[in-house]
């Protein structure tokens, strides 16, 4: 649930964009030095942006706080940044993913893999018609495919970027994930 959205139910009067975005922009400038990355995450961007993939950050997060973290954990800039002030709707809603496969000049129905942590963000992508990557960091394992996910992996290390096309599709090999118990998952194709 956005900031937003949680404001609205509790404190009416911080339901405000101003008040989030200064809320959120200070949690990475006020803790960054505590924060680790998922491990893995920072390869799998430096991979994306060095073969010039289309990919996005589709989060329900602030601008301040996204681009916060972005800086204090020195990660790739995306060229698309899908933020919470950027929609209507939070997740579950698929308007996120939605915006955000326009934004990569994809159609609606055009299929892509989103990377999700979430509950609520694994509904979104599926009701976007994504395929789900996600990632057990937040929700355990159960709770993520139950929600719909299509691959649960411990984090970003047991993914690997393998190919891409000259659309900007990617296509990546997942290594081991939670349903399948494997070492050498199967692949996906579909853009970030």
């Amino acid at each position: 649930m956005r900031s937003i959205d949680t404001l609205r139910l509790y404190d009416p009067s911080k339901a405000n964009w101003e008040y989030v975005s200064a809320v959120e922009g200070a949690i990475p400038r006020e803790f960054g030095a505590d924060a680790a990355l998922v491990p893995g995450a920072e390869a799998i961007l430096a991979s994306l942006e060095g073969i010039d993939a289309r990919w996005a950050i589709v989060t329900s997060g602030s601008r301040a706080l996204v681009e916060g973290w972005l800086d204090v954990m020195q990660l790739a800039q995306p060229k698309h940044l899908i933020v919470a002030q950027d929609v209507e709707h939070g997740k579950p809603d698929p308007e996120c993913y939605l915006l955000g496969k326009k934004r990569l000049g994809l159609e609606a129905e055009t299929l892509a893999c989103v990377v999700e942590d979430s509950v609520a963000g694994v509904v979104s992508g599926k009701a976007s018609n994504c395929k789900v990557l996600a990632v057990a960091t937040t929700y355990p394992p159960r709770q993520l495919l139950a929600a719909g996910a299509d691959w649960v992996i411990h984090d970003l290390r047991d993914v690997q970027i393998i190919g891409h096309d000259a659309t900007g599709a990617v296509t990546i090999k997942i290594c081991k994930s939670f349903q399948s118990g494997e070492r050498e998952g199967e692949g996906a194709k579909g853009g970030y």
